[in-house]
């Protein structure tokens, strides 16, 4: 007589464990080179990435909480990205109530190239996790 004993859901858990611990490790190797990637001028900016992790859909998601991160992702005025900004430039009043004339700012990617940057080192990040759990 032959017996099957069924450890899907047994193995199910354990994969969702290791991808949810390697999103985790993942999203912190990106936004550690998102910050690496930052320019300072306060320190403001490079402060403030940060990552959560939604175990439920298995999603990572890594971003900066400042204001000023999205401009320096994607660029503005004649500088933003695939020409989507403002033409002729602009001029505005700084918060010391100085003015300036300005074009805008060309983008950084700060995130786009600590993904990029990091591609390969996330899939091995990934396997890790997944084989280390799986023993």
């Amino acid at each position: 007589m032959i017996t099957f004993i069924d450890n899907s859901d047994k193995i199910k858990k354990l994969l969702e464990h290791a991808t949810a611990a390697g999103l985790e490790a993942a999203a912190a190797e990106i936004e550690s080179q998102a910050m690496k990637n930052t320019p300072v001028d306060t320190g403001q900016l490079k402060g403030s990435w940060g990552h959560t992790v939604d175990d439920d859909n298995m999603v990572a998601t890594i971003g900066n909480t400042q204001e000023n991160a999205i401009w320096t992702e994607f660029g503005t005025g004649e500088f933003a990205l695939e020409g989507k900004g403002r033409k002729g430039g602009w001029f505005y009043e700084d918060d010391e109530g100085e003015g300036h004339f300005t074009y805008g700012k060309k983008p950084i990617r700060m995130l786009h190239n600590a993904f990029v940057t990091k591609e390969n080192a996330v899939i091995r990040i990934l396997a890790q996790s997944i084989k280390d759990r799986m023993k």
